[in-house]
C-alpha cells in the first residue's frame, strides 16, 4: 500500500486499469475504487472490505456520456436531478443494461471532488467505489482512516485531506414510476422535492431482498464502542448527558462538541466515532438532532451506528 501525498493521478489510473484497488477522496467519504466494468476487480473490493455479496456498489463517473451502455433509461426526474446536483453528493439509481450481475439496477454518481474526477477521467472507465473501510465500521473521512482499516489490502491511497461533507451520498431510486430516497445525505429530501415534487423514502431493505443501495440492510457505521443516541428537547438531552456517570470509558458528545452546527457535525461524525475506539471508550452517548434537512442524514447514520439504541428523554 502506498499513501500518496503527491496525488499521482496517472499512476492511480494505471492501477485502476490494470485491475487494482485505489482509495481516493470524494466530497463525501473516501472510496475504495476499482474498474466498475471489470468483475474480477470489483470482487477485490468485496474481499478487501469483507462486504456481503448482495450489497451493491455505486459507480462513479466523470461525464454523463459514461452512462451509455450502463443504464437503459434516464427518466425526466433523473435528468432534472443530474442537471441540478451533478457533480455532487447524489447517487441516482437507474435501470441497468444487463451485464450478467445479480443487480438489475445500478447506482451512479458524479463526484464533485477534483481528485476523484481527475482519476475517473484518467482511467477512462467508471469506477466502482464503496466507502474505503472494513464493512460495518465508521466510514473513512481521511486517508489515515483508510490505512488503519485496509492497510496492504489496497494498492494505493490518494491523500486529499479530510472530506468536506463527511457523510455518504444521498441515494435516490429513479428506476420506477415514483422516485424513492434509499439513503439520506447532504442533498436533502427538501431540496429534491423542491425540484421534482414529492418522493418516497425507504431506508431499510427486507431481510429476504437484496438492497438497491448500500446502508439499507447490513450493519453500518458502527465503532467497537456501544453507542446510544439521546433524543428530546435540547435542554432535557443536555441534562441527561450531564447526569451520566463520569468515567474514562464513557464519552458524551453534543452537537457543540462536533462543531456546533449540522454541517460540522456531519463532517466530524465518523471521525468522532473512530476516535472513541482509538481512545478505548466503551460507551458513547450522543446528542441527537431534529430529523429534517441534513439532520435526517445525520440521524440515519447515528441510529445505525447505535444499532438502533435510542434513549428518549
Amino acid at each position: 500500500m502506498r499513501c500518496s501525498g503527491m496525488i499521482d493521478i496517472a499512476k492511480a489510473a494505471e492501477t485502476i486499469k490494470s485491475g487494482g484497488l485505489v482509495a481516493f477522496p470524494t466530497e463525501t467519504v473516501y472510496g475504495l475504487g476499482a474498474n466498475a466494468l471489470d468483475a474480477a476487480a470489483c470482487a477485490k473490493i468485496y474481499a478487501a472490505k469483507g462486504r456481503p455479496s448482495d450489497n451493491p456498489l455505486i459507480m462513479h463517473i466523470s461525464d454523463a456520456a459514461m452512462l451509455d451502455g450502463i443504464v437503459s433509461d434516464v427518466s425526466k426526474q433523473a435528468k432534472a436531478l443530474m442537471q441540478a446536483f451533478w457533480p455532487g453528493p447524489l447517487t441516482i439509481i437507474f435501470q441497468s443494461v444487463p451485464r450478467g450481475t445479480i443487480f438489475d439496477t445500478t447506482g451512479i454518481r458524479m463526484p464533485k471532488n477534483p481528485i476523484a474526477l481527475d482519476l475517473i477521467k484518467a482511467a477512462g472507465v467508471p469506477i466502482a467505489a464503496p466507502s474505503a473501510n472494513i464493512s460495518g465500521r465508521p466510514s473513512p473521512t481521511t486517508a489515515a482512516h483508510v490505512a488503519a482499516d485496509l492497510g496492504d489490502k489496497v494498492d494505493m491511497i490518494l491523500d486529499g485531506g479530510p472530506c468536506d461533507v463527511g457523510l455518504e451520498s444521498t441515494v435516490i431510486d429513479c428506476s420506477g414510476k415514483v422516485p424513492v430516497i434509499l439513503r439520506p445525505g447532504a442533498i436533502t429530501r427538501e431540496m429534491i422535492e423542491q425540484l421534482i415534487g414529492p418522493v418516497d423514502m425507504i431506508t431499510e431493505a427486507a431481510a429476504n431482498e437484496a438492497p438497491k443501495s448500500p446502508g439499507m440492510k447490513y450493519k453500518h457505521y458502527a465503532p467497537r464502542a456501544k453507542v446510544t443516541v439521546i433524543i428530546g428537547a435540547a435542554a432535557d438531552v443536555r441534562k441527561k448527558l450531564d447526569e451520566l456517570p463520569k468515567s474514562d470509558k464513557i464519552r458524551t458528545v453534543t452537537m457543540q462538541d462536533m462543531g456546533g452546527n449540522l454541517d460540522a457535525m456531519a463532517a466530524n461524525l465518523f471521525d468522532m466515532l473512530r476516535k472513541c475506539d482509538e481512545d478505548g471508550i466503551e460507551e458513547v452517548f450522543v446528542e441527537g438532532v431534529a430529523e429534517k434537512g441534513l439532520g435526517t442524514a445525520i440521524m440515519n447514520r447515528l441510529i445505525k451506528a447505535a444499532s438502533y439504541n435510542v434513549l428518549k428523554v
